[in-house]
């Protein structure tokens, strides 16, 4: 793991016992007295004391290898602050965006940019892109959309805090879901606000949020108190909820079940994992649970061979049944690595980890057949496979194609 913290531990009023509990989790509790509520960064450490190191890599006999194809500065890439800014694809176009405010949009068959951009602020959310927009948001809150076409700021917004996932668009509204729990939707043209919807917020949180997901006339969004909420794209109007996670332990850190990884919508049902809780899958129009079993994970996850892949909170790597408890395959070989979420490319399924190194596992037997090392100072946002070709964007700010053979 990066031994260099990502966070900081203000005068917090908490006992030493779980302040040591905080630190194994390698996790930074940055709100006390004087702020709203707490956020925890799973991924960042407080000292160079590391109580569960990564799992040194091993020599692997090469099955699969990815070629580069091209590779595009973009920016300084995920910046200072621990921020996970993933590019989008759409319509043949990739469009990433770095912290310092750095947007480009890139042929992806050419790695050639179409144009380049800067806003100003700290972008800490993205990227989104469809409908001809590309959207973004800054550490001061504000939700920024630009023009597909030339990059030009159509409009921007203020929400009602930080926003660290990638806002959404249905043509009609654009929603973006802000840190403080709460689904805002502003209209597609200019920008004013339609319409919001807020949770209750528990004491400690994630530092982090899954994106919307827009179903028919609904938006779907995951929230820190565990939950799964479905709203009327239209007003925003309540349609269900259903929990995820419940949270136990007699300690905030033991509740923490927050609901970070992105949802995975696949036809009628809808997907999602929550951390030191469960991996669950709901019916779009009730909300009514299909499928579910213990899991903890603040990670995404992916459909192939008729499995569901994961990747949990340790960096352990899972292949489920569809709709059973059924563990067909779990690699333990990347424990501690910092993983993103899996990305499925061809047979197989590439995760990225803390040093920059993309492993492809086998979607048969869970085995690592191939690695290339993408960035040297690591990646945290997730894979985009797209057509045979794998998209790493490091967090220097290089985003590179790979061809899989």
């Amino acid at each position: 793991m990066n031994p260099s913290s990502t966070g900081s531990i203000q005068n917090c009023v908490t006992s030493g016992a779980r302040l040591l509990v905080l630190l194994a989790l390698a996790s930074a509790l940055t709100a006390c007295a004087g702020f709203s509520a707490a956020s925890l960064n799973p991924l960042g450490w407080f000292s160079d004391d590391e109580v569960d190191p990564p799992t040194p890599l091993v020599n692997i006999p090469v099955e699969a290898t990815l070629n580069r194809q091209w590779s595009v500065d973009v920016g300084n890439g995920q910046g200072n602050n621990y921020t996970e800014i993933t590019p989008s694809i759409d319509g043949g176009v990739i469009y990433a965006a770095s912290e310092d405010g750095a947007v480009v949009a890139i042929e992806i068959s050419s790695g050639n940019a179409l144009w380049r951009t800067r806003i100003e602020g700290v972008i800490t959310g993205g990227v989104g892109s469809g409908e001809g927009l590309v959207m973004i948001a800054t550490e001061s809150a504000e939700v920024v959309v630009l023009d597909q076409a030339d990059g030009t700021v159509k409009w921007q917004h203020a929400v009602s805090s930080e926003v660290l996932s990638a806002p959404q668009t249905n043509g009609d509204v654009v929603v973006a879901q802000t840190v403080d729990d709460k689904l805002v939707a502003l209209d597609f043209n200019d920008g004013e606000q339609r319409w919001i919807y807020e949770t209750t917020q528990p004491a400690l949180t994630l530092r982090g949020s899954s994106k919307p997901v827009f179903s028919a006339d609904a938006v779907i969004a995951g929230f820190s108190n565990g939950t799964l909420v479905a709203v009327s794209a239209e007003d925003g109007v309540y349609l269900w909820e259903e929990r995820v996670a419940v949270p136990e332990g007699e300690y905030d850190i033991d509740r923490v079940i927050d609901v970070d990884g992105d949802l995975l919508l696949d036809g009628g049902r809808i997907l999602a994992a929550s951390y030191q809780g469960n991996l669950m899958a709901f019916e779009v129009t009730s909300g009514r649970i299909v499928w579910g079993m213990e899991a903890s994970s603040y990670h995404g996850m992916v459909l192939g061979f008729g499995n569901i892949y994961y990747s949990d909170d340790k960096g352990q790597v899972f292949a489920i049944r569809d709709n059973s408890e059924d563990i067909v395959w779990d690699n333990s070989d990347l424990l501690n690595r910092e993983i993103t979420a899996p990305t499925a490319v061809g047979n197989y399924i590439a995760v990225a980890d803390y040093e920059g190194y993309v492993h492809l596992l086998s979607q048969i037997d869970g085995r690592i057949v191939g690695r290339v090392q993408a960035d040297n100072d690591g990646v945290r946002a997730n894979l985009l496979a797209n057509n045979g070709r794998l998209y790493v964007f490091g967090n220097s700010g290089r985003l590179t194609a790979y061809q899989l053979q």
